[in-house]
């Protein structure tokens, strides 16, 4: 197949319930509608305001920075969009360009419409949109590009045109609603050939920022219409206006074509890492390239905050979990980037490590030492911000865990001991202190009383296994980290990983808490199969197969749901069965799949908790590509040769014959992944 992913389907007409499309770079993010110039919805990593129904720190629209205008006359597109014909939309993720195109008749003068739109990753500032329209009948074309500041809750609180700007058409300071955060706007417009710029300036108040144009338009003579932007958040810099000036006149010196060039330089790079599964139909393999493509470019080397369990995608119509970073990106995301987009990978650790203070207090005020992290992480605070009086907050102690194996994974997989011992050991540390705070001593071990696992139930059971699973992977990482940096563990862990209970049946079964049983409310929930993968949990072989046994079975009960069925897979093809990993990789993640341009969903349509179409739902899209990078291919990551990380033989869903990825990294080098069906090892090989 090749290094170049396998595009979606060409999209014709209105989207109806659809969700738009969404262009991303990992700082921004936008939603595009069918017709481009309206403006869709702009998410800027780290820029937070009050939520309007729910009173705490969330991720918030800004304004949207690609918006413009088209007319003849005093005919305009936005006054009579009915106006608009012959939408098509396609999107290239070889190069992440989306086209949007569509025919505008105007006084009798079709214009013919066609529209690029990306997000830099060679400047990750920037976004950047190129139209070029064409008539067959002379006339004079009106062009207005517009930063459109109606579609965000907030004010402008500086704004800069005219003489008064040193580049492009003007500038701005938006302050997010509750004045939590800011972000500085500078947009630049350019005709080719040349036009009459008739003027440039804003509305009263908090009006738009726009650019208009005059153009005469030659019958068969395209002219190309070029916006670009540079958004910069206050959490990057103290005078985001400022800097967003200054990264603009970086873009424009450069040119669209020059940064377009470079994005898709960037992206045939980020391509070598495609996993190409061999066998695969081609539907198959065009759901785990998109998921490929929406995981690599919601996340970037610049993102200040993470990122949320929709990359930077929002719209009106769902919380979105307010934008906050939840245990899932650490858990599902982390891993698979490590190998990927390993910088990528740092920024979102980095995340958690600019926030150890917050972990810290939030320990604190529950009487414990070391660090607590919390369930939804405020982007810009990193403080604890979930709604309502929060009770996952209270009982899922899980997440800090994921938070603690993130960092010992980064170190394992990259090498970095300067970084691991500078950054992630006072974590690692920090919630291994925690946990031996948080555990109770029993005459059973120690054990973790009325705690969630990702079931999460109103009347929280004892010592749910998923959890301590989790607790014994993260204090056996913590103690090699501790010997590879050469740093003092406290003899407390050892005696408490060697005590730690986990709930077992007569059967061998390992349930999912003391008291389980199967038809119980959420009871399907194959959270005990999660320890085995990813956690790598040491179950015996009776232990393992008794409760792959039991909760296979009950798939069709927990189906639907987010996150944990994209496992299905690898829990399969541990118990053997290749017929039902397929059908398992079909029911557990390619059914989550709907609307335009692949954006899997969080919930299956036909899931009773859907509420509406919400994607592209990162904990799914990284569920699914670390079963295809690692429990497929049964790696298992520790800091010996990474020659040794197979640790089985390899099965494949049926009518797969390999898996193979030409890169990914590994101690600061590139590899080669290969796994055969059948093949009693997976391969680590030079690239």
């Amino acid at each position: 197949m090749g290094s170049k992913p396998c595009n979606p389907a060409v999209e014709h007409g209105t989207r109806g319930s659809d969700l738009p499309a969404y262009v991303a770079n990992g700082l921004i993010g936008l939603r595009v509608r069918e017709v481009p110039f309206l403006a869709g919805a702009a998410i800027l990593n780290g820029v937070v305001g009050m939520h309007a129904d729910e009173r705490i720190e969330a991720a918030v629209p800004i304004p949207y920075p690609l918006a413009g205008d088209i007319g003849l006359g005093e005919t305009w597109l936005s006054e009579q969009p009915w106006a608009v014909t012959d939408l098509r939309q396609s999107y290239d993720f070889e190069t992440a360009e989306l086209t949007s195109a569509f025919t505008f008749h105007a006084q009798g003068v079709p214009l013919r419409v066609e529209t690029t739109t990306f997000a830099s990753r060679s400047d990750a500032t920037l976004v950047l949109q190129q139209t070029l329209v064409s008539a067959d009948a002379d006339c004079t074309l009106r062009w207005r590009a517009v930063v459109d500041t109606r579609v965000a809750p907030g004010r402008v609180a500086e704004r800069l045109v005219g003489q008064a700007e040193p580049v492009g058409d003007g500038s701005l300071l938006w302050m997010a609603e509750g004045g939590l955060s800011s972000c500085g706007i500078a947009c630049h417009s350019q005709c080719a050939p040349p036009a009459k710029a008739c003027r440039s300036g804003a509305a009263q108040g908090s009006g738009p920022l726009f650019a208009d144009y005059e153009i005469e338009l030659k019958a068969g003579r395209p002219v190309y219409l070029t916006q670009i932007a540079a958004l910069v958040p206050s959490i990057a810099h103290r005078r985001p206006r400022e800097e967003a000036v200054r990264r603009l006149a970086r873009g424009v010196r450069l040119g669209f074509d020059k940064l377009r060039e470079k994005n898709r330089d960037i992206w045939q790079d980020i391509w070598r890492g495609r996993i190409v599964v061999h066998g695969a139909s081609r539907r198959h393999q065009s759901l785990i390239d998109a998921g490929f493509f929406y995981l690599n470019c919601s996340m970037h080397l610049a993102s200040p905050a993470a990122t949320s369990m929709f990359g930077l995608a929002s719209w009106h119509n769902y919380h979105y979990y307010y934008g906050h970073v939840m245990w899932d990106i650490d858990a599902f995301c982390v891993p698979p980037l490590l190998l990927l987009q390993p910088d990528a990978a740092r920024s979102l650790l980095d995340f958690r490590a600019r926030h150890v203070e917050a972990a810290r207090r939030h320990a604190r005020l529950d009487g414990r030492s070391g660090m607590r992290f919390p369930w939804q992480a405020a982007p810009l605070s990193g403080e604890e911000a979930a709604p309502g009086d929060g009770p996952a907050a209270d009982y899922a102690a899980h997440l800090s865990l994921h938070v603690a194996r993130a960092f010992s994974l980064h170190a394992e997989m990259t090498g970095d001991h300067h970084y691991l011992r500078n950054t992630g050991w006072p974590i690692i540390s920090g919630v291994s202190d925690w946990l031996s705070d948080r555990v109770s001593i029993t005459k059973r071990g120690a054990e973790m009383l009325a705690i969630n696992g990702p079931a999460e139930v109103p009347e929280p059971p004892d010592n749910d296994s998923f959890t301590l699973m989790a607790a014994a992977d993260v204090l056996t990482r913590a103690l090699r980290a501790a010997k590879a940096i050469g740093a003092e563990a406290p003899q407390s862990w050892r005696q408490l990983l060697d005590r730690l209970y986990q709930p077992r049946r007569s059967d061998g079964v390992i349930p999912s808490h003391d008291g389980f049983h199967i038809s119980e409310p959420k009871g399907a929930t194959p959270s005990p199969l999660a320890g085995f993968f990813p956690l790598d949990y040491p179950a015996s072989r009776r232990e393992r197969e008794a409760t792959l046994a039991l909760f296979l079975a009950r798939w069709r009960d927990y189906v639907g749901s987010p996150m944990l069925p994209a496992f299905y897979p690898a829990w399969a093809a541990m118990a053997g069965d290749r017929q039902l990993a397929l059908d398992l990789f079909e029911e557990g993640y390619a059914a989550y799949d709907a609307g335009r341009f692949h954006q899997c969903l969080e919930y299956r349509t036909d899931h009773p908790d859907s509420q509406v179409p919400a994607g592209p739902f990162m904990a799914n899209i990284g569920a699914m590509l670390t079963t295809m990078l690692l429990g497929l291919p049964g790696l298992q990551i520790d800091d010996g040769d990474p020659s040794d990380w197979a640790k089985r033989s390899v099965v494949l869903p049926a009518g797969w014959s390999a898996i193979t990825v030409d890169r990914i990294w590994i101690r600061g080098e590139p590899m080669r992944l290969v796994a055969g069906q059948g093949d009693d090892r997976a391969q680590i090989l030079p690239a």
